[in-house]
């Protein structure tokens, strides 16, 4: 949700005939004109209609529902909570938070922020006091609730974001346990950059008469310039470098396929004197916290990070994304790649891949339906990336066991090895157990 600029003017907003107090909040975040996302969901969120909204990333979709809930919060004053916002990762569910607390500075509306890897008590402090607005991970979500700490007989909106992810078989059990807690009668928001058809069969269960926006295209967004770099695997690191040293650098998210990596990579980039840090699932939520503020201050110009970076996630003026490991299904690239080029800034989306990630490519441009650009550079030397362990590299392999090449995968149930592995520690570490009929009751 990110500004691009700050007038004092009426902005193109006040046709949805917000409140005055919504507009003013509007006016703060730097809004001028809605996005075509906005325009096309909030008049009927307004009106109290279901909403599957999917849009592609960095194209507004979380003021498109925060306006609608802020608008109809403020219309009637009840005790709360009577929102609730569940989110896949900590860092999308705080990003969430701070952008409706931005919207809603000029309200009396409180938001209260829930999710694992942080004591719990603060939460619980702040959940006595009847927040308007919970916005949560699940499994933290279920463990207050299981605590008598949290009451969600009052909710009215449900609002999913990434709401292909939290159907998934990795998030479902725990979202269907949250839909058996809520009143049958309620709104429901489902927003995403992606939805594969098998995930769209669920979405319609849980939605009644929904009110559809589909902005999504097959090609990513005209601001992000894409391309391949056919590569040999102890060549990436050197190739890192030259896309460092181009003239548009200014800041970049590079990702890899699991924590490992993450972390080495990272550390290998300090040490050459890059401004690196590394943000995976094994970190504490304190140490994520630190890396994430420090990259959107400018502490950091590199972020290293797994998927738990790919989705939701907006960071102002960052100019690369790299994929410095294949992502593992059409969808991870769409999402990994719009962390560049959002708000209609431009950016620069690379991919290094070997002899090993044919597959992978040709599902991703299979979903696009048009071939993704091929470069190629000569590189005048080769910096080995160190993982940690010996051993000759060759063609398409790096000389660790965590970048074995991956199958090409289908939408449903493709889950990155970052989320089999961590999809625990970012939320909870219960362990999930997978539902044989995955499916939700209208009535839920």
């Amino acid at each position: 949700m990110m500004p691009t600029s700050h007038p004092d003017s009426v902005t193109g907003f006040a046709n949805f005939a917000l409140d005055a107090v919504v507009q003013r909040g509007i006016r703060a975040a730097g809004f001028v004109d809605p996005r075509p996302i906005q325009v096309q969901t909030i008049p009927a969120a307004l009106q109290g209609r279901d909403i599957l909204g999917l849009a592609q990333t960095g194209t507004g979709k979380t003021a498109a529902f925060a306006l609608p809930v802020l608008e109809r919060l403020r219309a009637t004053r009840k005790p709360g909570p009577r929102v609730l916002i569940v989110a896949p990762t900590r860092e999308l569910a705080s990003q969430i938070s701070d952008d409706i607390r931005t919207l809603a500075k000029f309200t009396p509306m409180k938001t209260v922020t829930i999710f694992g890897g942080v004591s719990p008590r603060t939460q619980i402090t702040e959940l006595r006091a009847k927040p308007e607005i919970i916005v949560a991970c699940p499994g933290r979500l279920l463990d207050l609730f299981q605590q008598g700490a949290v009451t969600l007989q009052r909710i009215e909106t449900l609002v999913l974001d990434e709401a292909d992810h939290m159907f998934d078989m990795g998030f479902l059990p725990d979202v269907r346990r949250i839909l058996s807690l809520l009143p049958k009668d309620r709104q429901n928001l489902l927003f995403s950059a992606t939805m594969p058809q098998e995930i769209r069969g669920l979405a319609d269960q849980l939605l009644r008469n929904p009110h559809v926006v589909d902005l999504t295209h097959s090609r990513p967004l005209p601001t992000i310039e894409h391309a391949l770099y056919p590569i040999e695997g102890n060549q990436k690191l050197s190739l890192l470098e030259h896309v460092f040293a181009e003239d548009t650098f200014v800041s970049a998210i590079v990702f890899t396929r699991t924590k490992h990596r993450a972390k080495r990579l990272a550390q290998q980039l300090s040490r050459s004197g890059r401004r690196a840090v590394a943000l995976q699932g094994n970190m504490s939520q304190n140490q994520r916290d630190r890396a994430m503020d420090g990259f959107r201050k400018k502490r950091f110009d590199i972020l290293v990070a797994t998927d738990i970076a790919a989705r939701g996630l907006d960071v102002a003026q960052v100019s690369h994304v790299v994929n410095f490991d294949m992502p593992n299904t059409p969808d991870a690239y769409t999402h990994r790649i719009g962390r560049t080029g959002r708000a209609e800034r431009e950016g620069k989306a690379y991919t290094f891949v070997t002899a090993d990630d044919h597959a992978l490519v040709r599902a991703v441009e299979r979903r696009f339906g048009a071939a993704i650009p091929r470069r190629t550079v000569n590189l005048t030397k080769t910096t080995p990336f160190l993982t940690g362990q010996s051993g000759p590299s060759s063609m398409g392999a790096a000389t660790d066991n965590h970048n074995r090449p991956a199958r090409a995968q289908s939408p449903q149930g493709a889950r990155s090895h970052e989320q089999a592995t961590d999809g625990g520690k970012r939320d909870n570490p219960r362990r999930r157990r997978r539902s044989r009929r995955p499916s939700f009751s209208r009535t839920s």
